[in-house]
């Protein structure tokens, strides 16, 4: 079993990761700065990586770290989805049709704690979709931007982020079979 290890450089890069959303709604929203909130999100999808690869490298792997960097994530896509929103960079319908997938797998928790499961494995379909949605989030911002290229950002984020979508339901869809299927090979009469 991985060890909880709170104290570790990725789950410090981690927590560095959660507070750059903060600093990414008061740049978006306040400061109008969208160059400002691209950098944020930039720094937030690389260092996204940067986490896991020393975990592996360094030999940090923990359970808080399994646990930490999906739902920072998770935080990043959303925050990023509701200050797009809000600032009329995207339609609200997008926010909903992302955030219902992760409230969905949110009502699988409770059978896989049943299991003594804390979480389902991170997939490379699952990475691929955060991937999408963490870098065309980034470059519909751009298409916000007074520039000659911005159409074509915004043209190349917008299929990153709808095949983000994309993958990321199948990801979900994934997860609710792999949790009933878990279900049903625990249950007394499977």
């Amino acid at each position: 079993m991985t060890p909880w290890r709170p104290w570790t450089i990725p789950n410090a890069v981690s927590l560095l990761r959660l507070l750059g959303i903060p600093a990414f709604f008061y740049l978006l929203l306040d400061a109008e700065n969208y160059f400002g909130a691209l950098c944020v999100l930039v720094i937030a999808g690389v260092t996204d990586w940067v986490d896991g690869y020393l975990a592996r490298r360094l030999n940090q792997v923990s359970r808080l770290g399994v646990l930490l960097d999906p739902l920072v994530d998770r935080l990043y896509i959303a925050a990023t989805l509701v200050g797009l929103a809000l600032a009329s960079l995207i339609p609200w319908w997008l926010v909903i049709v992302v955030a219902f997938r992760d409230v969905v797998l949110l009502a699988l928790i409770p059978s896989l704690r049943s299991l003594g499961i804390s979480a389902l494995p991170v997939t490379y379909v699952g990475k691929a979709a955060t991937f999408a949605l963490l870098w065309g989030f980034p470059l519909i911002l751009l298409g916000g931007l007074d520039s000659t290229t911005a159409i074509v950002m915004a043209s190349a984020g917008w299929g990153f982020a709808l095949w983000g979508t994309y993958l990321y339901w199948w990801t979900g869809v994934r997860y609710f079979v792999h949790t009933r299927e878990l279900l049903q090979a625990n249950s007394p009469n499977g």
